[in-house]
Order: C-alpha cells, then sequence, then structure tokens
C-alpha cells in the first residue's frame, strides 16, 4: 500500500484536496441555512399559505432571522397556521405583522415580519394576529391583462358645423 502511495502522491494530495474542500462546503452551506433549533416559535394564521412550505425565510427588512416550522390547516377557520423559528435574539412587539411576500415574479416567497411600536413583547408561543395572506400573482396578471385590451370609450360626437351666412355679392 505504502509503495502505491509512493507512486501517486500528486494524485493523493489532489484527492486529500478534493476532500477537505468538499468537507468545507458542507459545514459552510449547513451553516448558512440552519437556524438551528435555537431562538423561539410565534405561529401566524394566513387566509392564503401558496407559496410557502417548512423551511421557508422569515424575514424582517431583507434579512434573514428565522424559517417556517410547521403549517398546517385549522378545520374550524380553514385558516393557514404557521408556525415560525425566530432567532432568540430578536424580540417583536405584540402588534407586530406578518405578510407572506414575493421576491419578485419568477422569485420565491418568504415571509416578512414588520415590527409594531407596542412596548410589550411577544413570547415564545404567541400569535401573530396582524396577518396578510398571499397575494395571487396570475391573477393580478390576468385582470391587467384583460383590462388592458378592452376600448376605450368612444369620443363624444363633434359639434355640427354652424350655417354660415351666404356671402353678400
Amino acid at each position: 500500500m505504502r509503495a502505491l502511495f509512493k507512486e501517486n502522491v500528486i494524485e493523493t494530495l489532489v484527492g486529500l484536496i478534493v476532500v477537505v474542500v468538499a468537507v468545507w462546503f458542507v459545514g459552510t452551506a449547513y451553516a448558512r441555512t440552519a437556524t438551528g433549533g435555537s431562538g423561539y416559535l410565534l405561529a401566524a394564521r394566513f387566509p392564503n399559505a401558496t407559496g410557502i412550505s417548512v423551511g421557508t425565510d422569515v424575514r424582517v427588512s431583507g434579512i434573514k432571522i428565522g424559517k417556517v416550522e410547521t403549517q398546517r390547516l385549522d378545520p374550524k377557520t380553514f385558516q393557514a397556521v404557521v408556525q415560525l423559528r425566530v432567532a432568540g435574539d430578536v424580540r417583536f412587539p405584540t402588534d407586530s405583522s406578518a405578510a407572506i411576500t414575493s421576491e419578485g415574479i419568477l422569485g420565491g416567497s418568504y415571509i416578512a415580519l414588520s415590527p409594531g411600536g407596542d412596548t410589550t413583547m411577544l413570547k415564545a408561543g404567541d400569535e401573530i394576529s396582524d396577518t396578510q395572506g398571499a397575494q395571487d400573482l396570475m391573477a393580478l396578471m390576468g385582470s391587467v391583462i384583460n383590462r388592458s385590451g378592452a376600448k376605450p370609450a368612444a369620443p363624444p360626437p363633434a359639434p355640427a358645423p354652424a350655417l354660415a351666412a351666404p356671402a353678400a355679392q
């Protein structure tokens, strides 16, 4: 075996470098995407939760501060009940709001939290009551397209020309 390594030193070093880079990549990817089990849970009810699923980002001012932990349907109200795991160092006033927002026409969706101004803070397990569900972009685009094809209102008829008096000869 030793003789094999001596003959193929360059291949062995390249293989070792590939393994080290792969381990570094996996570690970096995990550190960037995982919020871990840390933080606390908040609940939110949405009339329409299209575009979000478990693992969807929760952001404040565009900065990721958590993720969607669970999602279920309330059988009484038929609303989507979403559990949000939020970083432990971020606290929200009780009058904060949550909205399902799109990154753009082709982008994904995320939950945007907007802090309120109350002095009382939400505790673990509390529910955000001010929510806005996802907008149906296809219906919105369809309504714009349908309106753009409509004929404009006809202009009012021009007034009849006044009869001129005959010219004197």
